[in-house]
């Protein structure tokens, strides 16, 4: 299924993950955390449900059924809320894919499950939310992947979603670069290529993803 060309995120205006030496921003992460980013058409990138207050997670489950979410792609490997999703969502598609968030490598096969069960939905007219716990590097990776399986290059996905949603760190954009290039049996030459413009949009657009973490860490705690 192709991506819409037509397809832009809304314009954003703050710098890209930056805080600085005093912990200044232009956006707030614990106010990103758990908000719905759309990152593609029917593609939504987001943390996980607050299900430790329920009225709060039933109120998120409400919010993503009337942005038209018809399918849920929960990829922590620490954690599941399909009983909870079931009981108070149940027209919603619940998919469970957990992996770790340890700086390593996702597999091939991972990225196979994610975007077949992305790309199933988006044919059937439905809507994916990808989401992790806090949206900053697994979710924000499989999006990228189901992104350029649907035709985007490496630039532009990594593009838009980082202007949809600037706490993304991407931590396993160049296994999704590979992946892609692997299952679509593209030249390893063009792949290398693909993996150095991945990695040089990274170093030139990176985050502060120590100070992400802090400030959602501290939200979470306190709460």
């Amino acid at each position: 299924m192709s991506t819409k060309e037509s397809y832009e995120p809304e314009p954003v205006h703050f710098r890209y993950g930056y805080a600085d030496a005093h912990g200044n921003s232009d956006f707030d992460p614990v106010a990103l955390w758990r908000q719905p980013c759309q990152v593609s058409p029917g593609i939504y990138v987001s943390g996980d449900l607050n299900t430790q207050i329920p009225q709060v997670a039933t109120s998120q489950l409400a919010a993503w059924v009337d942005i038209g979410i018809t399918d849920v792609l929960d990829l922590r490997g620490e954690w599941s809320d399909e009983q909870f999703v079931a009981q108070h969502a149940p027209d919603i598609s619940y998919w469970w894919l957990g992996t770790h968030d340890n700086g390593g490598h996702q597999t091939l096969e991972w990225f196979d499950d994610g975007v077949d069960i992305v790309n199933k939905s988006l044919t059937a007219g439905g809507q994916v939310l990808i989401h992790c716990h806090m949206g900053i590097n697994r979710a924000p990776s499989m999006a990228l992947a189901a992104m350029l399986a649907n035709g985007l290059d490496v630039v532009n996905a990594l593009t838009r979603i980082r202007a949809a949603r600037p706490i993304a760190n991407i931590a396993y954009a160049q296994d999704a670069v590979a992946w892609n290039g692997i299952r679509n049996n593209v030249p390893n030459q063009i792949i290398s290529e693909q993996l150095q413009e991945a990695q040089l949009w990274l170093n030139t657009h990176p985050t502060d993803v120590a100070w992400v973490i802090n400030r959602i860490r501290t939200a979470e705690v306190a709460a």
